[in-house]
């Protein structure tokens, strides 16, 4: 696979599946991803936190309630406790089955199939920066499976950004936004080398798109759900969109190619 630093172009935009193909998958899950692979998206979108042994978990949320039969802060539970719940009947009762990935063993599932995106939720962000810190051992661990060049990690937390920057040889990086980019932030962007910004789809403008672009970053927009967001990023000519349904934006891309 291309080292993602040495990637120019991105025409068309790549698509992003957001939690795995979410639209049709419990979000999170092995089968989201696995789908998400078959459907030949271009990056897989995931969420990290840790457990109460400092496990690096795959899930988006703090509290286990929405998306498992747990209850309570994931870092209440440790791993082998997180392992027994089920992650998937909320969605449907045919994937009772699933369980709450560890890291590790998405990075074995994907291996170097496509992209990955990784970002780390902010509250597992410690300001202290033990030699344990959740950005340390995502990073260890993409290295460990060889993944560094292939594996983009992104976070509203710039400090951790920072952190993860500031390592020898890092994997490529991402500010994600809900906030339009002032000029300090990109400024920042420029200064730590980030690879992409992900702004919310509400907040981007030509104007937001074009001075993310100018600094040499690329710009990936998230809950790019339905055709008219999609046609209005391309039109914004973004680098690739963030979305729950990748087959639709799949078939929205292609349209657009062919039209």
């Amino acid at each position: 696979m291309v080292n993602m630093h040495k990637i120019k172009h991105f025409n068309p935009s790549w698509i992003i599946a957001h939690r795995g193909y979410r639209q049709e998958y419990p979000e999170n899950t092995l089968a989201a991803f696995q789908a998400a692979m078959a459907a030949g998206v271009s990056m897989i979108e995931l969420d990290v936190m840790f457990s109460r042994d400092r496990r690096v978990v795959v899930i988006h949320d703090a509290t286990l309630e929405r998306t498992t039969d747990g209850h309570g802060a994931v870092n209440d539970y440790t791993m082998e406790e997180l392992k027994q719940l089920d992650a998937g009947s909320w969605f449907d009762a045919k994937y009772a089955d699933q369980r709450l990935p560890e890291l590790s063993e998405v990075l074995d599932l994907v291996n170097g199939r496509t992209y990955l995106n990784i970002e780390i939720k902010g509250q597992a962000y410690e300001p202290g920066h033990p030699a344990d810190a959740i950005e340390k051992q995502v990073v260890e661990l993409a290295k460990q499976k060889n993944m560094q060049d292939s594996v983009l990690i992104s976070s509203f937390e710039i400090d951790i950004l920072a952190q993860i920057a500031a390592m020898e040889d890092p994997p490529p990086i991402a500010l994600i936004s809900k906030t339009p980019a002032s000029k300090r932030i990109v400024d920042i962007c420029t200064h730590l080398k980030m690879f992409s910004w992900h702004p919310n789809k509400l907040i981007l403008t030509p104007h937001q798109a074009n001075a993310m672009h100018a600094a040499g970053l690329k710009v990936f927009p998230y809950n790019v759900d339905t055709y008219e967001d999609f046609a209005k990023m391309v039109e914004l000519k973004v680098d690739g969109v963030i979305t729950d349904d990748p087959v639709s934006a799949g078939h929205w891309s292609r349209m657009r190619t062919a039209a």
